[in-house]
């Protein structure tokens, strides 16, 4: 996308906030069908910073797979889970929760030291952000891997298809033994 520096960058600003907020969303709400919700929404954010990051087929492939198939998944298996709801939020913490979390803020503290530690100014991309390369021609990401998967990579791409549909029916029969079982 051409857009505007300022304009982009308040657009990025709203996206990131959208992803930081659900991320938090999704860990902090006890209800385990609003975090999947929210899960939904941080999925459709990073597929529209795939957007501004001119990754038309990432964005799709994020929307499509992530929101359309595995949030989907997550919510029906959500819903069919009887969990109870609990009321307060420190009282069923445990030993590991309590190592998680000292984990977490480590490496989100180590990784922001090394974010305001590096000098963004000496990287070239940074500094010269509308220099493009003559040897570089910039064609649209879709059709591009879509000609490449149609001719180079054809085989690859058949036999990955294959193995999933031998997974998908493997997951079928497994499912339909256990059924059976269950009613004998």
């Amino acid at each position: 996308m051409k857009l505007l520096e300022s304009f982009y960058e308040t657009i990025f600003i709203f996206v990131e906030l959208g992803i930081i907020l659900g991320s938090l969303g999704v860990v902090l709400f006890t209800n385990i069908v609003y975090s999947a919700l929210f899960l939904g929404f941080v999925f459709v954010c990073i597929s529209l910073l795939y957007l501004l990051l001119n990754a038309d087929f990432v964005a799709a492939a994020q929307i499509l797979i992530y929101v359309g198939a595995v949030n989907v998944l997550i919510v029906f298996a959500v819903m069919l889970i009887n969990k109870k709801q609990y009321s307060n939020f420190f009282m069923y913490w445990t030993i590991g929760d309590g190592i998680t979390l000292t984990l977490c803020t480590g490496l989100f503290l180590l990784l922001s030291n090394f974010i305001f530690n590096t000098s963004w100014s000496k990287i070239s991309l940074m500094t010269k952000p509308n220099f493009i390369p003559k040897d570089v021609i910039l064609i649209n990401t879709i059709r591009s891997i879509g000609s490449e998967l149609l001719t180079e990579f054809l085989l690859p791409f058949e036999i990955m298809s294959i193995i999933l549909l031998v997974a998908l029916i493997g997951a079928i029969t497994l499912a339909r033994r256990e059924k059976k079982k269950k009613l004998n």
